[in-house]
This record gives structure tokens, C-alpha cells and sequence, in this order.
């Protein structure tokens, strides 16, 4: 048997990881800028995140949802106090594009209706209903195509209030945009989201999946908007690593036995990986960090000849170049030996590296990035 060959690969096999840094089986080292599509919140290989996995793998490492798991009320507990949503509660899964199904649900189930409005160049994952919210038409086939979806310009409030009315179930939107480009939702705009679901009925639902977890130097990147949406997905860098995804809900949203149900979310080693990165993150100052070396990058790169605009926010940051990014990000992985993530924009570039990435760190990319945008700028 082989692999089905949906991927796209670099010629090149990881065997070792610490870090902000990845050595491949011919003991070459790489600067890793991109964590994985923003997965790895708190390097690779942390200390406290490898001995929290192994204490609970010694002890117990799989049960069902149908047995008590007092780390999932610990995890609970500590999410809801970091994240400043601690009246909020939690439904524990495996994925991103889960945590948007189960959202949406919620939200058709709360309001017992259909229509959902999401906004072009989105993202929110690979299965049905997220693929109906996908702004991607190349992705979903037949069966992804029934959805009752509406798709509105980002921060175009005219066109929005066009068609916000009271048949609309919900509202999904990214904290930033992460394969559209990294793009960011105003806050005049999150709030008049936050007013027309209130008058309205309707459900306003932010996808942090790439961008929460203190990559924004908040804790979601919607918090400097200063709205309460009803649900927030939460996925990538929340276990570091381990697939571990959730759904924070309003308290409005009542539960009731069966409405969701998943047999791997929330389980012993997926609970424990997500502690550990929340506990480093508390004792580390991460979220700090991120903001205070997100500013550092943008100051620096947007002075760089070559780059057009830098966007985003913290940790998060994409760069617009004035030549094709594919050619960039192939010469830094390949002559600079550096990560970087592409988008849908085809000449922007993703940076999404660890948290707790340090000055040295951003320094060295800093200088990879500009001999590589010398070398393409004598190509023009």
C-alpha cells in the first residue's frame, strides 16, 4: 500500500525538533518560522509539555467520554481564566474544521435555522460544513455544495447589513485571516457583527483556530475589538503539537445529552498536552512576548526593500512582496535553511513561529530574508 498523494512534500525528513529549530536526517538545522501551520505555540519539544505527556501516559492514556475526567474540567478551568471567558463552557475535539462543524451546529440548533454569512478569502477547514464557509470553491466536492452560505467582502459593513436579516442562523469569522493572507477584521467591524446578532437572533461565531492561543499577544485576537462573540473554535496551537481542538459557548447555548458527541476529543493525553501549554504560557509571559516581538518584526521588515506591506498582528504576520513569495520561500527553505508558510496570496508570505521566539531568533531570519530579497530583486 502507499500513501494517498494529496501533499505537496519537501525533500527534506524532520528526525529532531527543539525550539524554534528542526534538524533533518542529514543533520542540517532549520529556523522554523512557521510551526507547522501555526501549531507549535511553545517551541518544539518543550520540557514541561514532554514530562506533562509522559506523567499522564504512565498513567493513563485513553478512555471514553463516557467515564468522569476531572482533567477536563482542570483544562476547563484554565482555559476559561486565561482566555477571560470563564463563564463561558467547553466541548472538547480533535481539529479545527470539527470545532467549526460543532459550532455551526450549535448555532442551527440554537436558532433552528439554516443560512450562514461568512466572508471571501476564508478559511475554516476540510469537511463539510466547514467547507460550506470556505471561500474555496476548488476544495469541496458535490456534496460539499448544499449549504445555505452567503459570502461578504471583509470589513464591507454596506454589503453586510445588505443581507443581514432575521433568517440568518449565523456568523463565522476569522480572528485574522490566515490562508487568505493574513487579513484583519476592523473592530467597527466585529462590533457591528456583535450588534446585527443581537438584534437579529442570530449567532456570531469567531474561528481563532489560527489565530487565538496568544499569537496575537492577546489571548484571541478578536479581545482588542471588545466583543463577546457566542462561540469561539479554538484548534493548532492549543496542544503544541496534539490534535486537541474546542468550542467555547455561550452559557445562552444550553446543552442537553447527545447533541454533540466525539469518541477521541478530550482525552487523557490531549487534556494534558493542552495544560502544559497553557501553563507555559502563563509562566513564560508568551503572550507578552509575542506582541513585544511581533512589533519588532513588523518594524524591521517593513523597512526592508522588497516588501510591499506587512500585516497581522503579534506573532501572526504576513508579508506582502512585490515578486512571487513561492520563489522566496523556496530559496529561505532551501540556501537559508528557513520555514515559512505561503497563502492564497500568492506574493504573501505566513510567519506564525513559536511564541516564545527570542530576538537571536528574529534576528537571523531577519538577515536570511533580506539576502534572499536582494538576490530577487537582480532577477527583476
Amino acid at each position: 500500500m502507499q500513501l494517498f498523494d494529496v501533499y505537496p512534500l519537501f525533500d527534506i525528513n524532520p528526525v529532531k525538533a527543539q525550539g524554534a529549530y528542526i534538524w533533518d536526517d542529514k543533520e542540517n538545522k532549520y529556523l522554523d518560522l512557521y510551526g507547522g501551520h501555526a501549531v507549535i505555540s511553545i517551541g518544539h519539544s518543550h520540557p514541561h509539555y514532554v514530562k506533562r505527556l509522559k506523567d499522564q501516559l504512565d498513567q493513563i492514556g485513553f478512555y471514553s467520554n463516557a467515564v468522569k475526567m476531572p482533567i477536563q474540567q482542570e483544562l476547563a478551568t484554565k482555559l476559561g481564566k486565561l482566555s477571560a471567558y470563564e463563564s463561558y463552557n467547553l466541548f472538547l475535539c480533535n481539529s479545527g474544521t470539527e470545532a467549526n462543524e460543532n459550532a455551526i451546529k450549535l448555532a442551527s440548533f440554537h436558532t433552528g435555522r439554516k443560512k450562514v454569512i461568512a466572508f471571501k478569502d476564508s478559511f475554516h477547514g476540510r469537511t463539510s460544513l466547514s467547507l460550506g464557509v470556505t471561500d474555496d470553491a476548488k476544495l469541496s466536492a458535490l456534496v460539499n455544495k448544499d449549504h445555505e452560505v452567503v459570502f461578504v467582502e471583509l470589513n464591507n459593513e454596506k454589503d453586510f447589513l445588505a443581507i443581514m436579516d432575521n433568517s440568518v442562523c449565523a456568523i463565522i469569522i476569522e480572528g485574522i485571516q490566515g490562508v487568505g493572507g493574513i487579513h484583519v477584521p476592523t473592530p467597527s467591524f466585529l462590533k457591528m457583527i456583535q450588534s446585527s446578532c443581537e438584534k437579529e437572533g442570530a449567532i456570531f461565531i469567531l474561528d481563532e483556530i489560527q489565530s487565538g492561543y496568544g499569537r496575537s499577544g492577546n489571548f484571541f485576537a478578536h479581545q482588542d475589538a471588545e466583543v463577546e462573540p457566542h462561540i469561539i473554535t479554538v484548534a493548532k496551537g492549543m496542544g503544541n503539537g496534539f490534535p486537541v481542538a474546542g468550542v467555547l459557548i455561550h452559557p445562552k447555548i444550553k446543552a442537553s445529552h447527545g447533541m454533540l458527541g466525539t469518541t477521541f476529543g478530550g482525552n487523557y493525553l490531549a487534556c494534558a498536552a493542552s495544560l502544559a501549554v497553557l501553563e507555559v504560557m502563563e509562566q513564560e509571559k508568551l503572550m507578552e512576548n509575542a506582541k513585544t516581538m511581533g512589533n519588532y518584526l513588523v518594524e524591521k521588515l517593513i523597512k526592508l526593500d522588497g516588501v510591499k506591506e506587512v500585516r497581522g498582528k503579534g506573532l501572526m504576520i504576513g508579508i506582502e512582496t512585490i515578486t512571487n513569495s513561492a520563489a522566496i520561500r523556496k530559496q529561505l527553505l532551501e540556501e537559508e535553511k528557513v520555514f515559512t508558510g505561503y497563502s492564497a496570496s500568492k506574493n504573501t508570505i505566513r510567519l506564525l513561529p513559536p511564541l516564545n521566539i527570542s530576538k537571536n531568533e528574529a534576528d537571523a531570519f531577519l538577515k536570511a530574508f533580506e539576502n534572499v530579497l536582494q538576490k530577487q530583486l537582480q532577477t527583476i
